[in-house]
């Protein structure tokens, strides 16, 4: 966004941005100009020293670069072995947004972060607008109409923003998350924390852990009665690295009142509900599912802002004396460093590399 690119400019750095790179964020090629970067058509990667982007650079745009050349953007990197490949052989340096380590020194660069949060926002909102229902109480001289009843599965950033996001539109909400630890979060946004006679599955870095398949069934069960009173329920489990749990199945939507509306905001990971389609309105009897699929894009404006200064915060731990200085001493610089000098230093992806080889 235009307003990093003067942080970037008093940094050191030239900055080149791809004209029309702003257009649905409504920041002009102008824009850019007016603040001191300069904007070209064409090929805007053969010179580049350092790269920022959001989706992960494809392999013919890998190819443009020098080696030494450093990545910035979400890689997915299990998803995105070809380009791992291309990245170890052309020795360039490429970081992955998700693998940000989950300290307080890095809630600033913490994308992961900040899209869930617009992802939160904007589940709500989709679900208000497929709901036939209002969200808020009503009292008319007609009578009153009570309050929409959401359930909120999954209490971290994005389900913990889109409990907020419900109540400050009227709706009653209830939330669950396998960590017990989330409870307070809960209650402090005047939700109700559902709580289920089942072991915690509290993970590393404030993520959950996967759960077995025996408590995973288990779960469903106890969750069913809670899903058939809703109006809404919107889902935000995910487990990263992994297929998203399967929270909703068919028989749990089957058993839903007619009009609800289930948003999944996992659709993209499997979903955590068994009928949604990336990108799609699913309708199943009198049901809505509505699968989730690159939903910050949604609200590109924002999202965008959000992006660009995590994206400029990390890049400025990289920088000493107007220059790039990469110091894998640093746990957030080694952490989320996924190739660099011709070598894989993400543990996890050489090996998965190794065995996809073998």
């Amino acid at each position: 966004m235009p307003e990093v690119v003067p942080r970037l400019i008093q940094a050191g750095f030239d900055v080149v941005v791809e004209s029309g790179a702003g257009r649905h964020t409504f920041a002009s090629d102008q824009a850019y100009t007016d603040v001191g970067a300069q904007v070209r058509d064409g090929d805007v990667l053969a010179d580049a020293d350092v790269v920022l982007s959001v989706q992960p650079l494809t392999v013919d745009q890998i190819d443009r670069l020098h080696a030494g050349a450093v990545t910035i953007s979400f890689l997915p990197v299990a998803a995105s072995l070809d380009q791992v490949r291309r990245l170890t052989a052309k020795k360039i340096t490429a970081f992955s947004i998700e693998l940000l380590p989950r300290i307080s020194r890095a809630q600033s660069m913490d994308a992961l972060t900040s899209q869930a949060l617009v992802a939160g926002y904007r589940a709500v909102l989709v679900a208000a607008q497929n709901l036939p229902t209002f969200f808020p109480m009503f009292m008319t001289a007609a009578g009153t109409i009570a309050p929409a009843r959401v359930l909120v599965l999954g209490a971290g950033v994005a389900g913990l923003q889109a409990i907020a996001t419900a109540r400050r539109l009227g709706a009653v909400v209830d939330a669950y998350d396998v960590r017990p630890a989330s409870a307070d979060e809960v209650r402090s946004m005047g939700a109700t924390f559902i709580t289920l006679e089942l072991e915690s599955l509290e993970g590393s870095g404030g993520y959950a852990r996967e759960m077995t398949e025996d408590r995973a069934q288990r779960q469903r069960e106890l969750l069913t009665p809670y899903l058939a009173k809703a109006d809404a329920v919107i889902t935000t489990a995910a487990v990263p690295g992994r297929r998203a749990p399967l929270l909703v199945t068919t028989a749990m939507v089957e058993a839903m009142k007619p009009g609800t509306v289930v948003v999944d905001l996992a659709a993209e990971t499997g979903g955590n509900c068994e009928l949604s389609k990336p990108g799609e309105l699913v309708r199943h009897g009198d049901v809505v599912i509505w699968g989730g699929q690159n939903v910050p894009s949604s609200m590109p404006v924002d999202a965008s802002r959000l992006y660009s200064k995590n994206l400029l915060n990390l890049l400025m731990l990289m920088v000493a004396d107007s220059a790039l200085k990469l110091d894998f001493d640093d746990e957030i610089i080694a952490g989320c460093c996924v190739t660099h000098d011709g070598t894989v230093r993400h543990a996890p992806t050489a090996e998965l590399l190794g065995e996809v080889t073998s």
